[in-house]
């Protein structure tokens, strides 16, 4: 069965993760305000433990660390994917860095009165040198 989704939505996501890589890049967590649902939780594994951050604490890091750009850095951001599974719920899939990090972003994405948010991601690094 084929549902009819809203051509739009797909459109707002892409947008949304466009913003979720200029905060990144910038180190601009004011543009996070309204990328991240303030429910978010971050979540990585080096294959033993798990981390899990809320939203605040990811924020502080952004804050606390230079940013690419301040470091005049290359972007690599890239969407992978988008998989939208109903009028409400999404998946998306991008790469980012902040050389010689790389990272692999699962972002689930909620619709909400506010529009769409990030209400969870979790990554992986790569380490190249």
């Amino acid at each position: 069965m084929v549902k009819d989704f809203n051509d739009n939505d797909i459109q707002e996501i892409v947008n949304l993760l466009g913003q979720y890589f200029d905060g990144l890049y910038e180190g601009d967590t004011n543009k996070f305000e309204n990328v991240f649902h303030e429910s978010a939780h971050l979540y990585s594994s080096d294959g033993t433990k798990i981390d899990d951050w809320e939203r605040s604490f990811y924020f502080e890091m952004i804050k606390n660390r230079p940013s690419p750009l301040s470091q005049n850095l290359p972007r690599h951001d890239k969407i992978v994917s988008v998989n939208k599974s109903g009028p409400s719920t999404a998946m998306a899939v991008v790469n980012c860095a902040i050389p010689p990090k790389y990272f692999t972003d699962y972002l689930t994405i909620l619709k909400t009165l506010d529009g769409w948010r990030i209400i969870s991601k979790t990554f992986h690094t790569d380490i190249h040198d």
